[in-house]
């Protein structure tokens, strides 16, 4: 891959970057895989998982739990790896590129644990290795997809950044919001099960990787800086301004702790004892994490076009 037919700097532009609408498309479709897919784990691991015999042999509520929270861990534990592969290495396209057919041969693996020779290997070893992948994959792209977002935007255009990450915000919750109604259904529905309910996020796994590959002429390519950068970080000034930011983020880590304990692990399980019965509709239990994404599509342009302007006006 020749690196000099890519832009490595943004255009003088006054509009939005052409490389925008493959990101956001990318961006949709990867969050659509990943929440379709947790939206069903829990619930699978729980009560759909078999054995080598093909007798039905799930885990009990605490050790869906623990696996959960060990796959959520990884992900967000593997941010660090990612980074650093993209800023010293490899460049942000080319990590994701990469990481994202990871990220789909580990949704393969866990589509492919309700065929035969799923079963007959083994659907927690299946499972293990699914999950490992999409750590890999979606821990590792995380730090480099927003980041690629602002290489687009240069000085004549960086005034539509603020639009562009609300948009950006929209197509993650649109894409979750979508699954998460999608998944638990097959999931529950015998005509499909769990080869479709994490078939399904494959299928847009794919296509987000395709997306974003189909967007590779458009998109600026910001090269490696290789690990020079690794020197100012453990620099002293370096060091202070780490420190400065860690003070912030023990607040945030005491949020999303919590937000992870409930959303989509407990909250399922507990809506499972619940009446799901609700305007004339029969809910399933894991579509009670749609009520997050709900809020925020609702709330998106609320905020964009009415409060911030507003506040932009007396401020």
């Amino acid at each position: 891959m020749a690196r000099d037919k890519y832009l490595t700097s943004p255009p003088n532009l006054s509009g939005m970057p052409p490389g925008v609408p493959y990101i956001i498309g990318n961006e949709a479709a990867e969050r659509f895989s990943y929440y379709g897919m947790k939206s069903v784990l829990t619930v699978f691991m729980a009560h759909y998982l078999l054995n080598q015999s093909g007798v039905l042999a799930p885990m009990n509520d605490n050790q869906a739990y623990m696996y959960s929270h060990v796959f959520v861990l990884g992900v967000y534990a593997l941010p660090v790896l990612g980074a650093i592969l993209a800023d010293g290495f490899f460049g942000k396209y080319r990590t994701i590129l990469s990481l994202s057919i990871v990220y789909c041969l580990g949704n393969l693996t866990l589509a492919c644990m309700a065929t035969t020779w799923g079963i007959a290997i083994g659907q927690r070893t299946m499972l293990a290795i699914g999950l490992f992948l999409i750590c890999l994959g979606a821990g590792g792209i995380k730090p480099c997809v927003s980041a690629n977002v602002g290489d687009q935007f240069g000085e004549s255009n960086k005034h539509l950044l603020s639009k562009m990450f609300g948009w950006f915000y929209f197509s993650i919750n649109a894409g979750s919001f979508i699954s998460s109604i999608l998944c638990p259904w097959l999931l529950a529905n015998p005509k499909w099960g769990p080869g479709w309910a994490f078939g399904i996020p494959g299928i847009a796994m794919l296509i987000a990787t395709l997306f974003f590959w189909g967007g590779r002429n458009k998109m600026v390519h910001v090269p490696p800086a290789g690990l020079s950068y690794l020197k100012e970080t453990f620099s002293k000034e370096g060091l202070i301004t780490l420190g400065r930011i860690a003070m912030v983020y023990v607040f945030i880590l005491v949020f999303w702790a919590l937000w992870g304990m409930s959303n989509g692990v407990e909250w399922t399980l507990q809506a499972e004892k619940m009446d799901l019965h609700w305007m004339g509709m029969n809910l399933i239990a894991a579509q009670v994490q749609t009520a997050n994404p709900i809020l925020i599509l609702i709330f998106i342009p609320i905020v964009n076009y009415l409060i911030y302007p507003a506040i932009d006006r007396v401020f």
